[in-house]
């Protein structure tokens, strides 16, 4: 029989261990990724992007602890290749109330420089987004 934290991780659509993943400002983004697991490939989409990771919008996420290289690329910049690992999942619902499925993915193993060039992508964003508008 499973535990409540394994059946939790189960059917549930948040890992306790990521409780804090909001410490780090989210910048919503429209960016296209490739998520490949063991088993899986996947094509779709990062909606928002923080230091620690991402949110990748689909209706079909996979299983928390998941591992999973994921490439991707800023318009106009570098791409990036980088490992993260399913953190939560939000699920699509029958009754269509959710209409935000996809999966929280956590980085792991991010090299120093890796790291350096994520938060620079980062403050960039923030810092158009902070420029005034004009009309």
């Amino acid at each position: 029989m499973m535990g409540k934290d394994e059946l939790a991780k189960t059917e549930g659509d948040v890992d306790d261990s990521v409780a804090d993943r909001r410490s780090f400002d989210r910048y919503d983004v429209e960016w296209a990724v490739d998520c490949v697991a063991s088993d899986t490939f996947l094509y779709a989409s990062i909606t928002n992007i923080s230091e620690m990771g991402i949110f990748v919008r689909t209706s079909e996420p996979l299983k928390i602890g998941t591992r999973m290289r994921l490439t991707f690329a800023p318009p106009g910049g570098n791409g990036f290749e980088l490992e993260g690992c399913v953190a939560w999942v939000n699920r699509l619902k029958p009754d269509g109330e959710n209409i935000n499925p996809g999966m929280g993915i956590r980085f792991v193993n991010l090299q120093p420089e890796e790291r350096e060039r994520l938060v620079e992508v980062i403050r960039t964003i923030a810092y158009l987004r902070e420029l005034p508008q004009y009309d």
